[in-house]
């Protein structure tokens, strides 16, 4: 996974996520089944969480009827496999930052694995709470220049007049930041308004970024972050690794 941009990576995770497509829907279906359980019900209207896990499940492409269908299975009777949220927290390679969100049916497996690709590639898993405080939880929605015919100055209005925080525009696309509570009314505004997202989630954003510039560092940071995204359990990886440009 490149370190170069936000956008690059989105691209990276794209062409992997192309590859992996089942892979992908079959934890964004977990998402969206946890969601339903834990966040009050099948109605998004009601349930802010499921509306989140919906509009992410939307920017990675599932469609609506797998959406649907995850749902539906869900809200069953027979639905009964449950699943643990857990996060863990410390340090990649050169003192990179890390998150990952898991959901998992083993806790121990999964605690294991993780502590398996932090060691194997110089990292250091860490006690919860140890780099939390270097990210902000907000929303996130990033849009390509390439794949929006709208001009910048009319998606800025219409997310900022939505609800978004912030408006950040680079050479490749614009990054909305939002409220976690305001992040699924932006997205619908935005999505109603025919713009296609390149990702949409609720993220844990670092306040800083960690520069590396060792190529054995790079490389084993990109390692220990393709063994965690290989992991069936880990929902979302954060961090704040970035390579010189």
């Amino acid at each position: 996974m490149a370190g170069h941009s936000k956008f690059s990576n989105i691209k990276h995770k794209k062409a992997k996520a192309d590859a992996q497509r089942g892979k992908i829907f079959t934890k964004l279906g977990r998402e969206l089944a946890v969601a339903v359980k834990e966040g009050g019900g099948s109605d998004p209207e009601t349930n802010s969480r499921l509306r989140d896990a919906i509009a992410k499940a939307k920017a990675n492409n599932m469609p609506n009827d797998t959406i649907n269908r995850s749902i539906k299975r869900a809200s069953g009777e027979d639905s009964s496999l449950s699943y643990d949220q857990i996060t863990y927290e410390g340090y990649g390679p050169g003192g990179v930052a890390v998150i990952v969100n898991a959901l998992t049916d083993n806790k121990n497996r999964t605690a294991s694995n993780v502590r398996h690709a932090f060691s194997k590639y110089g990292g250091n898993m860490g006690t919860t709470g140890c780099v939390s405080f270097m990210f902000d939880k907000k929303g996130e929605i990033m849009i390509e220049r390439e794949a929006v015919a709208m001009d910048e100055d009319e998606i800025m209005m219409l997310a900022i007049e939505a609800g978004a925080e912030d408006f950040i525009s680079e050479e490749e696309g614009f990054t909305v930041i939002t409220d976690p509570v305001d992040f699924g009314d932006v997205f619908k505004e935005l999505e109603d308004a025919g713009i296609k997202m390149a990702s949409a989630e609720v993220a844990m954003i670092p306040q800083t970024i960690t520069e590396l510039t060792s190529e054995e560092d790079i490389e084993n940071m990109e390692g220990m972050l393709e063994l965690l995204e290989d992991d069936d359990d880990i929902q979302d990886i954060y961090h704040n690794f970035e390579t010189e440009e």
